[in-house]
């Protein structure tokens, strides 16, 4: 095919599919669609934008797939839950900020929206995963953010009141399932302060490395890791971190200390007006 029409382009195709499932999204999650099923029901609705075209034509060269589309869709997908996470108020501006997120921080938010630290089947979490470019393998063996029902309960303290004791009957089913870890279970000595491979710190991987030192009474270090990775100006930072404290159980010492270091920074979210200030950052 020597020509190939601008509107046939990635870019345009993928506008037209924001544009086009973004109010049946709203309506989904008015209707209380949640977890897996919401990321599933914007899948048809999203493919009308793709289907009508004979080709699409990728910017780095060559033809998107069917695959190819559907990795946009479900990340648009994940940043739609993540923004209604962030902020209930200004839910859609959060979706916009939302999009900044990165993929492991974003995997935990939608995560931890949906089964806190209870088990979560293994198809669902490869689901949620690959949504936000993913693997099990990278969440299990990488980042360390996920473990099995029975190694997490084996690295639960017996005062740790942030994480469930594992269910006995799941233990013994055999399910395949695993479980979030808890900010005091992630026990890499380079947590936060490098990222393998040498990628960027998952912002999750900071907060987590922040609420360690503060458990441990290091406040000197806690402010000196805030002012060298300059979260003290990151107002996605201080949303993630307000939307922290609102999924934790009240009372449990995960709360007690996001709500200790929210305070230490003197976090004040941005009005929901201010949508630009989402993104200054």
């Amino acid at each position: 095919m020597a020509f190939i029409a601008k509107r046939f382009w990635e870019s345009p195709v993928l506008a037209e599919m924001r544009d086009h499932i973004t109010q049946q999204l709203r309506d989904f999650w008015d209707a209380g669609i949640r977890g897996p099923d919401f990321v599933w029901a914007a899948t048809g609705p999203a493919l009308q934008a793709f289907s009508q075209y004979p080709v699409v034509k990728k910017e780095g060269g060559g033809f998107m797939t069917i695959g190819d589309f559907l990795i946009h869709v479900r990340r648009f997908v994940v940043d739609f839950v993540v923004g209604r996470v962030l902020s209930r108020e200004n839910a859609d501006g959060a979706s916009a900020a939302a999009e900044s997120l990165d993929a492991l921080t974003a995997y935990y938010l939608l995560h931890r929206h949906d089964f806190g630290f209870e088990p979560a089947p293994i198809g669902q979490v490869i689901l949620y995963g690959q949504s936000c470019g993913l693997s099990d393998r990278d969440l299990v063996q990488t980042w360390d953010l996920l473990a099995s029902p029975k190694t997490a309960a084996a690295q639960m303290s017996d005062d740790d009141e942030d994480a469930p004791e594992e269910d006995a009957d799941v233990a013994q089913s055999g399910g395949a399932t695993v479980k979030l870890k808890a900010w005091n279970q992630r026990k890499d000595k380079n947590l936060g302060y490098a990222a393998p491979g040498g990628r960027s710190i998952p912002l999750i991987d900071r907060i987590h490395r922040l609420m360690q030192l503060w458990k441990a009474g290091h406040v000197a270090d806690v402010d000196e890791y805030l002012d060298a990775n300059g979260l003290r100006q990151q107002e996605l930072f201080k949303r993630v971190l307000q939307a922290l404290i609102e999924l934790a159980v009240a009372s449990s010492e995960e709360r007690a200390v996001l709500e200790n270091l929210s305070n230490h920074i003197g976090v004040k979210i941005a009005k929901p007006e201010s949508k630009d200030l989402l993104l200054n950052f």
